[in-house]
């Protein structure tokens, strides 16, 4: 895959602290919503079984990826669980390059204009600013000016009421976390419900803002 399929998705979901029993279920419902596209933090404890269970059972109709990478070790055992992209909070060098190494689609955190760039010039994919919410849609849409050409991917405080402002400024998709699913809550009928529901919005919110870009 590469950063295109990232793009027409739109929507990354960001899955922290979910648990073998009910990865499944969320991933479910996140489907039925319109979001395909599936980050497992690797600080969630069995995070790599459940990449390997997620690929094994969407093997095709969803897009499973490993996030919240801090070195090329932690890359690389991502990759060989099935993980089928890596996000990374920080620009690290090393991680870039073992992930390029495997022809895996990189997105790698950044927000200074300096740190934007390098990790693009090292082998990037695309950036996710992070946390997005510091500076806000127009931070977004300022930096695109002098880098027009990287695809920049802001993670952090994505709600239903600014994620058209985000696409509207230039991002290319959102990574959205607790406001699209938290693994707190008892993951029953109702509560996957909600999430289908939600995720259903965001996807409307981020279509309707890529057509009018």
């Amino acid at each position: 895959m590469n950063i295109y399929d990232i793009e027409r998705k739109g929507i990354v979901a960001v899955i922290r602290n979910a648990t073998l029993n009910t990865i499944i279920p969320i991933a479910q419902a996140l489907q039925e919503g319109g979001v395909t596209a599936l980050e497992i933090t690797m600080e969630t404890p069995k995070a790599l079984q459940m990449i390997e269970k997620l690929r094994s059972e969407f093997a095709n109709d969803t897009t499973v990826g490993a996030g919240t990478v801090l070195d090329a070790e932690t890359a690389r055992a991502a990759i060989l669980a099935g993980a089928q992209f890596v996000f990374s909070p920080t620009v690290n060098v090393e991680t870039i390059r073992a992930v390029k190494r495997y022809g895996i689609l990189c997105i790698s955190g950044a927000m200074t204009p300096s740190e934007i760039l390098t990790a693009y010039e090292h082998g990037a994919d695309a950036v996710k600013i992070f946390p997005a919410n510091v500076l806000g849609p127009e931070y977004i849409k300022a930096i695109s000016g002098p880098f027009p050409h990287i695809p920049l991917l802001p993670t952090g405080g994505i709600t239903l009421k600014n994620v058209t402002d985000y696409i509207k400024a230039g991002a290319v998709a959102v990574g959205v976390g607790s406001t699209l699913l938290d693994t707190n809550k008892e993951v029953t009928s109702d509560y996957l419900l909600k999430i289908k529901e939600t995720a259903r919005c965001f996807v409307e919110k981020v279509t309707n803002a890529k057509q009018r870009c």
